[in-house]
């Protein structure tokens, strides 16, 4: 048996595909492929009413899932400079009608005209504009564009619309510091006051600076296609904004446990992954293989894999979750014999299937299907 043995539930994923649909209340949402990177639960969501399109996380990705016939509409999430990927989309007219290039620069406009000869193709792009909260020179949220007020984005437009081979479709406000964050943890109360209350004043403020933005490309004449916003965590909040025309959603889908404590939704887990007690160092304490699937983000505990069948195992505090092995103690770990598997939960959602090339689909209490994932396809993104 090749490990780690990963498993999503299927009846969890379409639960928590309900559950965001109805949280959207009617606005389409794109599938966030970085918290998938399994093609077939991509296409497994597409395939739901109310689901529309993908936001891939690379050009390159984008490119695969289009050429592979996943989606035939697909909004990158971050500028690329990947000169490779660019020459591919700007020789092929029907990948540049369904791919469409995020730019928060100038820069990003060079980089794709320097590696064409002509404009015949013409290029979809969308601006990113920053969607932190500002509280005098604080800035809260993830750092991403530059570009903050209506001006700053509409000097980009003009920038755009006077450029032979590109045209502006849409823009994105991607507000990580209430989308991503749990706000209901329960060993953290006060923190999570807090977290409430930036949660509310960010999303004030970015409603009436979209509507400032918008308001602004409008009297210049710019007619966007789309204004992406949103992540599983602030889908309501997204969504009812008028100028948000979809919300993204992809960590919703499978819940890790990075989304185990909000307040404004409550998942399934859907996604999870077994590894075999290899060792029995001493009586209390069994050793599994493998089990270092740790999180990108802060370091911090909150990033490390969570040990959840048998209910009341635990990660040691000296080495935590190893490459190789990982001990694990609590009343459990006694009855644990060579060769039983041990269930975890990664902390985010996709990044659990770089680990393998294989998911396991649970239906009910039978295993329907075995799919790839990206790294299944000889890919990595």
């Amino acid at each position: 048996m090749s490990t780690p043995l990963v498993v999503v539930d299927l009846d969890a994923f379409d639960a928590n595909a309900d559950d965001l649909l109805r949280r959207a209340h009617g606005v389409p949402i794109r599938v966030a492929s970085k918290s998938l990177r399994v093609p077939a639960l991509i296409e497994r969501a597409l395939a739901r009413d109310g689901f529309r399109g993908v936001l891939a996380f690379t050009l390159a990705e984008a490119l695969w899932l289009e050429g592979a016939g996943v989606c035939d509409d697909l909004l990158v999430a971050y500028p690329t400079v990947d000169r490779a990927a660019l020459q591919r989309l700007v020789a092929s007219p029907t990948a540049a009608a369904r791919v469409t290039l995020m730019v928060d620069d100038v820069a990003h406009l060079d980089v794709v005209d320097s590696v064409r000869a002509s404009h015949a193709v013409p290029v979809r792009v969308a601006i990113d504009v920053d969607a932190g909260l500002r509280m005098g020179r604080q800035h809260v949220g993830p750092k991403r564009s530059p570009l903050y007020d209506a001006q700053d984005v509409l000097a980009l437009a003009r920038a755009v619309r006077d450029r032979d081979g590109f045209r502006l479709v849409g823009a994105m406000t991607y507000e990580g510091q209430v989308a991503g964050v749990q706000d209901q943890v329960p060993t953290q109360r006060a923190k999570s006051v807090v977290v409430r209350r930036i949660k509310a004043l960010s999303l004030t403020q970015l409603q009436e600076r979209r509507r400032s933005i918008s308001d602004a490309l409008a009297a210049d004449g710019v007619r966007l296609e789309l204004w992406n916003a949103g992540g599983s965590g602030d889908v309501e909040e997204a969504a009812a904004d008028p100028v948000v025309t979809e919300v993204s959603a992809g960590s919703g889908l499978l819940a890790p446990t990075l989304f185990d404590h909000y307040a404004s939704f409550d998942p399934r887990p859907a996604a999870f992954f077994g590894l075999p007690v290899t060792r029995r160092p001493s009586a209390d304490v069994a050793t599994v293989h493998g089990g270092g699937l740790v999180a990108s983000g802060a370091s911090g505990r909150d990033r490390l894999p969570t040990p959840w069948a048998p209910a009341g195992l635990q990660l040691t505090g000296l080495e935590g979750a190893g490459e190789v092995q990982t001990p694990l103690t609590g009343h459990p770990a006694g009855g644990l014999a060579i060769g039983d598997l041990v269930w975890f939960r990664h902390a985010k959602s996709g990044e659990l299937f770089e680990h393998t090339t294989a998911v396991q689909l649970l239906s009910g209490d039978t295993f329907t299907d075995e799919v790839p994932t990206y790294r299944g396809h000889g890919l990595a993104f």
